[in-house]
């Protein structure tokens, strides 16, 4: 039984699923914004937040720790110099989740997690279908909105379209 156990497993074992998040990490880090699952993106943002306070630690055995886990030295060094500095005076809450909504293959619930203090994605409104219009209807709606000036162009155009198509077959 999984009494008092408040990770989730997504059907993994241990070694896959420290790899998982150990990627998902690594990149976040890197990119500072990440589209995945939604219930990812709520056990993601344990792992990235104790890998940033590892960061704000700053010394030689929170680095090593680091590197341990997201295996990356791009990463870390980006982790160590650049992120941690960000989050210097806060005291925690590095990450933000915002919900997109569901993927269309699955159904499964999409979310953006990203690094706070950073450019704000606002959440697509979700689009209702319009009601479609008649085939007949379209064509007498484009037939009225035409304003009579340009009726009468059309007419006096024609002719002369007409007669340069004749005088091309003659030749």
């Amino acid at each position: 039984m999984r009494h008092n156990k408040d990770n989730k497993r997504f059907s993994r074992n241990s070694g896959h699923l420290k790899a998982l998040f150990s990627n998902l990490s690594k990149d976040l880090i890197t990119h500072e914004r990440l589209t995945t699952t939604t219930a990812k993106a709520k056990e993601l943002r344990r792992y990235v937040e104790r890998m940033i306070t590892l960061g704000k630690a700053g010394d030689l055995a929170s680095r090593r720790r680091a590197m341990a886990f997201m295996r990356s030295k791009g990463a870390v060094t980006k982790l160590f110099d650049d992120v941690a500095l960000r989050y210097k005076s806060r005291p925690g809450g590095y990450t933000r989740i915002i919900k997109l909504g569901v993927r269309n293959g699955d159904r499964a619930p999409i979310s953006i997690i990203e690094l706070v203090e950073g450019e704000v994605v606002k959440k697509a409104e979700p689009t209702t279908p319009k009601p479609k219009a008649k085939k007949a209807e379209k064509v007498e709606a484009a037939v009225e909105t035409k304003p009579a000036e340009t009726k009468e162009a059309e007419k006096t155009e024609k002719p002369e379209q007409d007669e340069k198509a004749e005088t091309t077959e003659k030749e």
